[in-house]
């Protein structure tokens, strides 16, 4: 089904219930090519980069891709329905690995970074899964619905690494064949979305409300901590992800190896979700995302004692936990702060600036992990330790936002 024009009261969450099914479904099924393109990105570009200092910078431009897709994928949806915005981005997926895929045929690493940049706009898509969840939904149902869309990534884990397993080394050209098999999961995931039957808001009146400006909504606290939480919260996953396998793989263990660890921190950023709504729902978002901070935290410090198998997958389970807790929250306290004409001016700006900081912190990702030259422990611990910073700050707001008196009532 198309968006359809839909402005009346919901009495009950039976459509909302629906769409939520059918996005799970694409959480899992598009979404398992971000875990796929994480994983061999870096690798890829390792492999083909005039620097390895660079070797991350096509997981940067994915998410810069993101980044500056977010404001206009947001305006538009809020005009022409949030299905027209999720085929642009399956259509930006599978256009992002056919470049990839060109550019390691050819050997050229800027081609390469091109087709990532793509990519991002489908990273971009994904990341309204969450939003679009709570469009039909009541102020109950809406955490519970971001908290099941989000566990639709738990399928994703699975499936991901494993297709890495069975198609990087299926070529001539190392990970060739796992572009091409992302190609294939756009083109059939994208049919799910003739499914949705989400609202799409109806035109403005001349005198309809037209919600605040940006800077209005820039002076609302709560909307400033859910961005400054979510930012936080993905950065630091996104920071310490995108150097992993960089470091287990250069730390003599295999890329196998590298698929699992990232698998097993995938699974442990959706899994929770199966309950993270209903955690949210009864001791609130501000509480959850403090959780999150303390776990990605403490994801940190397992990972500076040590480089053995074992304390990867420790530090990435953590990691996982903590941004699900995190994001989640703040997300949630997002949709909770903004009236529904504000919606697509608000979403956009969110992720304009949640994935302008992951850019930022994927780009530092490669910096910091050759920051000790050959030494790839040395790397790995700066990378903990710029975690740090971050953390103090969204912890910082979080307790402003708890301490700031609440409105009078007149």
């Amino acid at each position: 089904m198309a968006d359809t024009t839909d402005t009346a009261p919901l009495h009950d969450d039976t459509r909302a219930r629906r769409n939520v099914v059918v996005l799970v479904l694409a959480q899992a099924f598009l979404g398992a090519q971000m875990p796929m393109i994480f994983v061999v990105g870096g690798l890829a570009g390792l492999m083909i980069a005039p620097s390895p200092a660079l070797a991350t910078i096509p997981i940067s431009l994915i998410v810069f891709g993101s980044m500056t897709t977010a404001p206009w994928l947001s305006a538009l949806m809020q005009h022409y329905g949030r299905t027209t915005g999720f085929y642009i981005g399956a259509a930006g997926g599978g256009l992002g690995a056919a470049v990839s895929a060109y550019g390691l045929w050819i050997d050229s690493f800027p081609i390469f970074l091109l087709g990532s940049y793509f990519t991002g706009i489908y990273m971009s898509a994904q990341g309204f899964y969450r939003f679009a969840a709570t469009d039909a939904a009541s102020d109950d149902y809406k955490p519970k619905a971001i908290s099941y869309v989000m566990a639709g990534g738990l399928l994703s884990a699975l499936v991901g690494p494993q297709l890495v397993k069975a198609t990087s080394e299926a070529t001539v050209i190392p990970f060739l064949g796992t572009y091409a098999a992302v190609i294939v999961l756009n083109a059939a995931g994208a049919l799910l979305f003739a499914f949705l039957d989400l609202p799409k808001a109806a035109p403005l009146a001349a005198d309809a409300p037209r919600g605040r400006s940006r800077a209005e909504l820039l002076r609302d606290p709560k909307i400033v901590v859910a961005m400054i939480c979510g930012a936080v919260t993905y950065s630091l996953m996104n920071l310490m992800m995108t150097s992993t396998p960089l470091a287990v793989v250069g730390c003599g263990f295999t890329t196998g190896n590298a698929a699992d660890v990232v698998s097993a921190h995938v699974i442990a950023m959706f899994a929770p979700s199966f309950f993270t709504g209903h955690l949210i729902a009864r001791f609130g978002a501000t509480k959850i995302v403090a959780i999150g901070l303390v776990l990605l935290g403490a994801a940190g410090v397992v990972a500076m004692t040590g480089v053995e198998l074992f304390q990867f997958f420790s530090a990435l389970i953590l990691l996982g936990v903590g941004w699900n807790f995190g994001f989640i929250g703040a997300t949630a306290m997002l949709t909770q702060s903004h009236s529904p004409e504000e919606r697509g001016t608000v979403q956009g700006m969110n992720d304009f600036v949640v994935f302008g900081c992951v850019t930022i912190a994927s780009l530092s990702s490669g910096v910091l992990m050759h920051s000790g030259g050959t030494d790839v422990v040395a790397g790995w611990t700066s990378v903990q330790m710029a975690m740090a910073p971050f953390l103090v700050l969204a912890g910082a707001a979080l307790i402003y936002l708890a301490m700031k008196p609440a409105p009078r009532m007149v």
